[in-house]
């Protein structure tokens, strides 16, 4: 095998593998709600995608929602069940959560007090949730040029990130500096306005003293 077979083949086990996650969720009448945290670039396609067991009506009500931490609701959908996609458009760098809640429905015949749902979670973001089928077909691209697109956008996608970091940081070494600066100047008046208090005191004792003839 030459070399391009090695990266053919590395490309695709890095970009094929993904991160899907597991949960039991137990239906309950006042249930806590169980969310995923992922972060998201700005302008970024996030794809989420959901498989859950059992069906609508099942005595079950699977909530879902995706909220960003800036407050914007992406989606929120009552009754969740089977396989569900959701695809938004990230408009800050921000945090988002995909979070579930299971109620259980009383009135259901056949309540025994233990339902839960089993739920398959995986979120793909980037160049991970792009149609490269789509691509590759439009584009016409032969499959060794679609995993160098690939491995080119997720290069970009990292770069980016890194300069994301970079602003960051350098915006947190401002105020730090910023802080600091602050902080020498409160300490010098606070020193000052010490200083000139006790002189103050000094001559006002002096003064009495010498008014009342006790020195």
């Amino acid at each position: 095998m030459n070399y391009f077979s090695y990266l053919f083949i590395l490309v695709n086990f890095l970009i094929a593998s993904t991160s899907a996650l597991f949960m039991d969720l137990p239906a309950l009448p006042n249930p806590e709600r169980v969310c995923v945290r992922d972060f998201v670039q700005e302008e970024q396609l996030v794809v989420v995608n959901i498989k859950t067991d059992g069906r609508v009506g099942d005595g079950q009500r699977l909530e879902l929602q995706i909220v960003d931490s800036i407050g914007n609701k992406h989606r929120h959908k009552q009754d969740v069940a089977g396989t569900y996609r959701v695809a938004f458009t990230s408009h800050h760098n921000a945090a988002f959560d995909v979070c579930f809640t299971n109620h259980v429905d009383k009135s259901y015949k056949g309540h025994n007090g233990k339902f839960s749902r089993e739920i398959e979670l995986e979120i793909e973001s980037g160049a991970a949730a792009r149609d490269w089928n789509a691509i590759q077909a439009t584009e016409k691209l032969k499959p060794i040029e679609l995993e160098l697109r690939k491995v080119q956008e997720m290069t970009e996608e990292i770069a980016t990130e890194l300069q994301y970091l970079k602003r960051r940081e350098e915006r947190m070494r401002d105020t730090n500096e910023s802080t600091n600066s602050r902080v020498k100047w409160f300490s010098i008046l606070v020193i000052v306005s010490l200083v000139g208090l006790g002189g103050w005191q000094i001559q006002y004792l002096r003064h009495y003293f010498k008014v009342k003839h006790i020195i």
